[in-house]
Formats: structure tokens, C-alpha cells, sequence
């Protein structure tokens, strides 16, 4: 590639440059979160979805037998809505406020500068890395974070495989494919990914954060809850998605100042856990999730003496939710723990 002018890069890397590049990455430059922004998250559509999380994480605390010490990882925090309303929520439970230390995983400064003037009144820490923890018992909180990591993609042509590159050229983009050994990209994970597959999504990121999240589950107890929109079909298909100013958006336009995203295979993520001899609670809704949790009574509480206006609004928010024509049915939520752990709240079946 002597032209300078015309170079490939590997998909995962085009993405992590267009997201993440220190100067024009699109989560490094602008708050991507919000009405001016490009996209809306649970945390910043209804407190009630902060109320359950944080009554989730309680509970979980006392199914540990209530530790003198606790570590809770905000992994990716967004605008910092989520822990702000947590930790508020945790003031009703003094005890657990005593043992719990809170971190915030972050990559993108500007989020981070944004966190920290949101929760300058809390004992907050920022990770530069997952391992700079104290060895207690640590769960980790991630909402829609797997899915803004870079992914590599490959394709099956008869009995080879392809990775997907992007050529750039001029500021010019497009796909093109180039030869892969994808038995060593197995031998590397331990998993025979390709089994049955035509197409093959992977982060290499999302491996890496899960298999050094194992480690600490494992050897201090806890566990990592994942709350993101995707799917827990068997096969693997393209499912990259841009989009720019709450609209989708062809991913080679806007580059750079468009989120970057793809959908969750929670069953790879199964896989992968399993693998890491971790174990996987059933796969649920988030609807579900979070009607089990009670946000319906807890709606019903908070409503009963306001304003038909301010009711309304409370379960048009609610509605964003729970409904399975937005987001009730299109996220997902899994719960991975030690194997000797059996607590299944959200997770009950009927």
C-alpha cells in the first residue's frame, strides 16, 4: 500500500477509528445522548428504569449475603443518568450505600468530563482499565456497551472464508474482502464459531473485556449484567447499523459523526461465557426484566397523585420501555455468574 492515498483497513478498525480516533472519533468529540444528540437510552428516558436496576443491584448484594464490600462497574456510563439516579435510589438503602464502592469504565473524555460534573456530589471512581480494582465481590453494569465495540466480519465462500475490509480512497469508502485462516481465529477463542455459520460477526473487544471480567467473577464473586438490543438466533448475520441525528444512516456517510453500533448475539455471548466457565442465566426481554422487577406497581406508586399530564407522561416513557414495538422486546438481558450461583430475580419465568 505504498499509495497513501489508497489504503485497507480491517472493518473493526475503521469502526474504532470512527468512533474512538482521538481527535474526530464520534464518541470523543460530541455527547452523542439525548435530544441533541443522535441517540436516547433507557437510563435517560425513565428514572424508573434507574429505580429497578438499582433495586436489582441491592438485591443481588443480599443474595451475596450481604459483603461489607462491594465494587459496582458502570461499564460505559453514558451521560452519568444511570449511576446519578442509582445512587440516589441507594440512599433509601444505607447499609448497601456503606459497603458499595462505585466505578465508572469510560473511554471517551468528553463523556467522562460530562460524568464528572453530574456526579461531583458522589464518591466516584473513573477505570482506565478493569483491573485496577479492590478484590471484593464486583458487579458489573452494562447497558448498552457491547454494542458500540468494533466488530469484525467474515464470510463463507464455498469452503473458504473472508474477512471484510474497507478500502479507503480519496475520502472515498468501500467494502472489499481479503483471505482468512478462520480455524486460527477458533484456536486463538476456543470456540468453533464457524459451525453451521455463513456469515460470522466477532468482537475481538467484547472478548477480551468478557474473558477479563470471568476472571475477577471467579475469583472475587459477583457478576455482569448485559442489557443491549440484539438477538439470541443460532445463525450470524450483518447487523451493523449507523446512525446519525436519531435517523439510520448509510454507514459510509457521516463518518465520524455518526454512532457506530451492531446488534448482540447473546448467544455467542452464552458461548463465550461458557466457555470462561462462567454461567449464564435464560436469555430474557427486557420488558420482561423489567416488569418482574415491579416498574408497573412502582408506575403505579409514583403516578397516583399527579397531574393527568405528569401521569401520562410517566407511562409514555414506561411505554418506550416495555412496549414490544420498541424497545420491550428488541433488548435483551442476560445475567453471567460463578456456577454456583442460583439467584434469578428479573429472570423468573411464568
Amino acid at each position: 500500500m505504498k499509495n497513501t492515498n489508497k489504503k485497507y483497513i480491517a472493518l473493526d478498525k475503521f469502526i474504532d477509528k470512527a468512533l474512538y480516533n482521538k481527535k474526530s472519533g464520534f464518541y470523543m468529540k460530541k455527547n452523542p445522548i439525548g435530544k441533541n444528540g443522535d441517540f436516547i437510552t433507557s437510563p435517560n428516558i425513565s428514572i424508573l428504569f434507574n429505580e429497578m436496576i438499582a433495586i436489582w443491584v441491592v438485591s443481588f448484594w443480599e443474595y451475596l449475603k450481604c459483603p461489607k464490600k462491594i465494587n459496582l462497574i458502570d461499564m460505559g456510563g453514558g451521560n452519568g443518568e444511570m449511576v446519578y439516579q442509582m445512587l440516589k435510589t441507594f440512599n433509601s438503602f444505607p447499609l448497601f450505600k456503606n459497603s458499595c464502592k462505585t466505578y465508572i469504565f469510560e473511554k471517551s473524555p468528553l463523556l467522562k468530563k460530562l460524568q464528572k460534573e453530574k456526579l461531583k456530589t458522589f464518591n466516584i471512581s473513573w477505570l482506565k482499565n478493569l483491573k485496577n480494582i479492590k478484590k471484593y465481590p464486583t458487579l458489573y453494569l452494562a447497558n448498552e456497551f457491547f454494542d458500540a465495540l468494533p466488530v469484525k466480519q467474515f464470510l463463507r465462500k464455498k469452503k473458504s472464508w473472508l474477512e471484510r475490509y474497507v478500502k479507503v480512497e480519496n475520502n472515498n469508502y468501500q467494502y472489499c474482502h481479503l483471505n482468512f485462516d478462520i480455524k486460527r481465529l477458533e484456536s486463538k477463542i476456543g470456540i468453533n464459531i464457524s459451525k453451521n455459520q455463513k456469515f460470522i460477526e466477532f468482537s475481538p473487544l467484547q472478548f477480551q473485556y468478557l474473558r477479563e471480567i470471568a476472571k475477577t467473577i471467579k475469583k472475587n464473586n459477583g457478576g455482569l449484567l448485559i442489557i443491549d438490543y440484539g438477538n439470541k438466533k443460532n445463525f450470524m448475520k450483518d447487523t451493523i447499523q449507523s446512525v446519525y441525528n436519531h435517523k439510520k444512516n448509510e454507514l459510509f456517510n457521516n463518518v465520524g459523526d455518526s454512532d457506530i453500533t451492531h446488534h448482540i448475539n447473546f448467544n455467542l455471548i452464552s458461548e463465550i461465557a461458557n466457555n470462561f466457565k462462567l454461567k449464564c442465566s435464560n436469555i430474557i426481554t427486557q420488558s420482561k426484566f423489567l416488569i418482574n422487577l415491579g416498574i408497573l406497581k412502582r408506575a403505579e406508586i409514583i403516578s397516583k397523585n399527579l397531574s393527568f399530564s405528569k401521569k401520562a407522561n410517566i407511562y409514555y416513557r414506561l411505554k418506550r420501555l416495555i412496549d414490544k414495538n420498541q424497545m420491550g422486546e428488541l433488548f435483551k438481558v442476560i445475567l453471567l455468574t460463578k456456577t454456583n450461583t442460583f439467584f434469578n430475580k428479573g429472570f423468573e419465568s411464568d
